[in-house]
């Protein structure tokens, strides 16, 4: 299958390319190359031909013969959707509803969208499922919502979008990420020694790592069209939901010698927990192979392998806020977070 991936240079992406391409598939990426900076390691035995492109430019022509679409490559996470609420709703919402007008025009057969377990936002009763209602609390989380309402309708014999909710990712990937929670707690155990928590750590997260959310990706890819056609899937497991507090004590163990402390407030409303029942019933071939605990182990060994510091820990590279930030005050993208011309 010819398989057009935005955002092979993104956290994702970048562990999704290569295993597509070992399945046999045809990979073609896109990514706009805000975070090349970012790179921790080399793990990865392949990568895509990629287009340095932003997904608002893409046209029919890069598209054509495209069987499917992988969409990931938005501006990603709360903290960066504030940045610019505007811009978020230009790329996140807007760009991406075009891109799938533009794949059915194309005779793209299969779209899968990457959202979010965030439209959830908060939950108070038991665990959510895809038919509960969204309730975003934030530009980044709206934006999700309302992509998968002004996608569903695209829908038909020809065209055929899936909607992966994803939980919270962690885990190692060559263009880490430490502006998300296991990640960020673990990079702080290992360069600091110490995991001082500000709140209570009472609030749910569900979380799954990166090689789940990609292992889903291609399940959904290659399952029979009638499983996937219009369907909203929350990728994860629902033994994977955790308290913020469970999450900071695996990280602990992980970690020797670190020191963990809580507060005494809940500062973060967001708070739910989600069922995966339907992903573990109804997709063939996807079951998670990862837990909280074993990602905390392989941060570890990925740390001590590279000889981790606290200088690469807390670069600009591996924060999506703080390396969207820069490129803005060096003004290489311009108000509307397009590469500035030279």
């Amino acid at each position: 299958m010819k398989i057009l991936v935005t955002g092979t240079e993104g956290y994702l992406g970048c562990l999704l390319a290569p295993l597509l391409i070992e399945r046999g598939h045809e990979v073609i990426g896109v990514d706009t190359g805000y975070y090349k900076v970012g790179w921790l390691y080399n793990g990865t035995e392949a990568t895509a031909k990629t287009l340095n492109k932003d997904i608002r430019h893409i046209s029919l022509e890069d598209l054509q013969g495209v069987e499917a679409i992988v969409h990931m490559a938005e501006l990603s996470n709360d903290p960066t959707g504030q940045l610019s609420p505007t811009i978020t709703y230009d790329i996140n919402h807007v760009g991406s509803v075009r891109l799938a007008k533009l794949a059915k025009q194309a005779g793209v057969r299969r779209f899968v969208y990457m959202s979010s377990c965030s439209v959830y936002g908060v939950a108070t009763e038991g665990d959510v499922t895809e038919e509960s209602p969204v309730n975003p609390q934030t530009a980044y989380a709206e934006c999700k919502t309302m992509v998968e309402r002004d996608v569903k309708p695209l829908a038909n014999d020809d065209f055929s979008p899936t909607f992966m909710r994803n939980a919270t990712a962690f885990g190692a990937s060559p263009r880490m990420r430490f502006d998300i929670v296991l990640n960020n707690l673990a990079g702080l155990a290992w360069t600091t020694k110490e995991i001082k928590m500000t709140s209570d750590g009472t609030p749910w997260r569900p979380l799954v790592h990166a090689l789940d959310i990609s292992k889903a990706i291609i399940c959904a890819l290659e399952a029979p069209r009638d499983i996937v056609h219009n369907q909203i899937f929350n990728v994860g497991d629902t033994a994977n939901n955790y308290r913020v507090k469970e999450i900071a004590e695996f990280v602990a163990e992980a970690f020797p010698g670190c020191k963990l402390s809580f507060g005494d407030n809940a500062s973060d409303n967001r708070s739910y927990r989600v069922s995966f029942e339907k992903i573990n019933t109804v997709l063939p071939g996807f079951k998670c192979d990862w837990d909280a605990r074993l990602g905390a182990k392989q941060l570890f060994e990925v740390f001590n392998q590279i000889d981790m510091t606290e200088e690469i820990f807390f670069s600009r590279g591996f924060t999506r806020l703080k390396q969207l930030e820069y490129l803005i005050r060096t003004q290489q993208i311009d108000k509307d977070f397009f590469w500035a011309k030279k």
